[in-house]
């Protein structure tokens, strides 16, 4: 099923889902390099699939082509500028603002929620969805690495941090989540 191929506003609607931001960034911003994680962190992973379960989840086309398929669990909804896209198990928009008004209303599963929505990324649609997104649930990892997709700062005078926990991966890897709300 696909979204209407409108290019609407950014905004979300006034009466749809709490919009937030999932994010797992290293040192610098770093999200990604050649289309993929340059990082291996299983913890983060399980973190994501358990925060994101049951609702709908909004990324762009190529954060969906490096997962390259819909996520158990999940509504998966994929931003393509291309109105004609599709992919079995999910849905498209043409604009983050699509896609969450498309979040906002029942889909195919009964169980996935409405009430909030996960944008996963990648880097454009994140830069999109700061405006929009009240909420935004960050893991910095302590690692220096290349990449050529970056997570901007959050602008202290806009959001406050909710929550933080310090954690070490089974590697040994040292990581933080923060859940920061817009003030």
């Amino acid at each position: 099923m696909n979204a209407p191929t409108e290019d609407s506003s950014q905004a979300a609607p006034a009466a749809g889902p709490r919009v937030t931001i999932v994010v797992a960034r290293a040192r610098g911003g770093v999200i990604g390099a050649d289309n993929g994680l340059p990082w291996h962190l299983p913890e983060d992973l399980k973190h994501f699939r358990t925060t994101t379960m049951g609702h709908a989840i909004v990324m762009g086309r190529k954060t969906f082509e490096s997962i390259g398929k819909a996520l158990p669990g999940r509504r998966t909804i994929v931003v393509s500028r291309d109105p004609r896209w599709t992919h079995p198990g999910c849905e498209s928009a043409t604009s983050l603002g699509a896609a969450i008004a498309l979040a906002a209303q029942p889909g195919a599963d009964p169980s996935i929620s409405t009430d909030e929505v996960f944008v996963v990324g990648g880097e454009q649609l994140f830069r999109d969805a700061i405006g929009v997104a009240q909420r935004a649930i960050v893991t910095d990892i302590d690692v220096e690495v290349a990449g050529d997709a970056h997570f901007p700062e959050l602008d202290a005078l806009q959001w406050r941090v909710e929550s933080r926990s310090e954690h070490r991966s089974a590697s040994g890897l040292r990581y933080a989540i923060t859940d920061y709300r817009r003030t």
